[in-house]
């Protein structure tokens, strides 16, 4: 039982078919990294997934973690709506985590949904994976505006909950890179853009979690990114394990970086 396996993942909804119609083709790299991580779920068959989005309910002190039996979702938003899905949560780990963190007074837990439904940075993840496996339950949670000591800390108390209930399970850090590579971008050019992706893309490729509370605050806001804090907690789950972790991709075709990087544990102590 365990960690088997976590993953840096984009969340950009023209990757899905229904949505690009034809344009997800300009970033095949990610697609094939996409099937490559869902071909890895399905050979590990996780009982559960817990998945960080920055799209999910967000608050600046606190870190929801998504209640109830399950949720649904679509992308009517993107004009495609009848791509639907359909998650059941795992109740018992989500409310372990919760109480974990109330006994702690840590500032985790199942309150204050302001919205039940998935959110693309959640479903387009689980486009890819429900496609080879599907099999698992859900954990869903929202990242904050605390330190990214406090998103590390966070991600050691979900491991720590998720091995006292013995569960199999992967992590999925669901999240953009910058969103200023490109002059004729969505958000235009900054030059912290490819400076971040860099940086984070050799950080994740190496496994060195440790790594990515250091990055400077103002490069993380220069860049415009939307992931960091979803890798730092994985990373965080990840703490204390010597990781075997491997570049699957890199694009950023259309001014917003795309990255994904697949993490296998080694041993539970680094070595």
């Amino acid at each position: 039982m365990g960690l088997l396996a976590g993953y840096m993942v984009p969340h950009p909804p023209i990757a899905v078919h229904e949505i690009g119609r034809g344009e997800e083709r300009k970033i095949q790299k990610t697609l094939d990294a996409f099937a490559e991580v869902a071909d890895d779920i399905a050979r590990l068959k996780p009982e559960t997934i817990v998945l960080t989005s920055p799209h999910s309910v967000m608050y600046r002190d606190y870190y929801h973690i998504s209640p109830g039996a399950g949720a649904r979702g679509d992308f009517r938003r993107f004009g495609a709506g009848r791509v639907q899905f359909s998650v059941r949560y795992d109740e018992e780990l989500a409310d372990a985590i919760a109480s974990s963190a109330d006994e702690s007074g840590f500032p985790a837990g199942t309150m204050g949904e302001r919205d039940p439904e998935l959110d693309h940075g959640t479903m387009v993840p689980l486009y890819f994976i429900n496609k080879k496996y599907t099999d698992y339950r859900l954990v869903r949670i929202g990242l904050s505006g605390l330190s990214l000591a406090s998103h590390r800390e966070f991600g050691e108390m979900i491991r720590a909950e998720a091995d006292r209930l013995d569960r199999r399970w992967v992590f999925i850090g669901s999240g953009d890179l910058s969103h200023c590579q490109k002059a004729d971008g969505p958000y235009g050019y900054r030059p912290e853009g490819p400076e971040y992706d860099r940086k984070i893309m050799d950080v994740m490729g190496r496994g060195d979690f440790g790594a990515l509370t250091g990055f400077d605050e103002q490069l993380l806001e220069e860049s415009m990114e939307c992931g960091h804090r979803s890798f730092t907690i994985m990373g965080g789950a990840f703490g204390g394990m010597k990781v075997e972790s491997r570049i699957l991709s890199h694009e950023a075709t259309f001014g917003v970086g795309y990255g994904i990087c697949i993490c296998h544990p080694l041993s539970e102590e680094v070595q």
